[in-house]
């Protein structure tokens, strides 16, 4: 069982401007299906615009969200602007959300239990 204490400190230590912008940026399913392109390989701008058939403008702001948060690095070759994923960015991220994870083991755990128990005996009294 947690202590309140150790919750609380634990807590404080995810109060982060960065993860907040970079759980921002992921906030959005267009931005999270260009990671996901990004995480086979380099993209060109263009590349990443073309599945959502938005403009390249649009694509670009979208961008611009990833690479603030850290996400995402575009570098220029000629007139290609091509954007990589930074995987790393997503560490603090992936920290934050493990803490949960106890919560939904501790409840998947106790569903095991009940399942591995059998089924309950029906209620005894009046039946219909």
């Amino acid at each position: 069982m947690l202590h309140y204490d150790t919750t609380i400190n634990h807590m404080v230590e995810y109060e982060s401007p960065q993860l907040d912008v970079v759980f921002q940026a992921l906030s959005d399913g267009t931005r999270r299906r260009m990671l996901r392109s990004l995480s086979v390989q380099p993209r060109s701008v263009g590349e990443l615009a073309a599945p959502f058939r938005i403009s390249l403008a649009a694509a670009s702001k979208h961008i611009k969200v990833l690479e603030r948060a850290g996400l995402v690095q575009r570098r220029i070759q000629g007139r290609t602007h091509l954007c990589q994923l930074r995987a790393g960015a997503l560490a603090e991220a992936e920290r934050w959300l493990q803490y949960y994870q106890q919560f939904w083991s501790e409840r998947l755990d106790a569903l095991e239990t009940v399942l591995r128990a059998g089924p309950a005996e029906p209620p005894r009294g009046k039946t219909r």
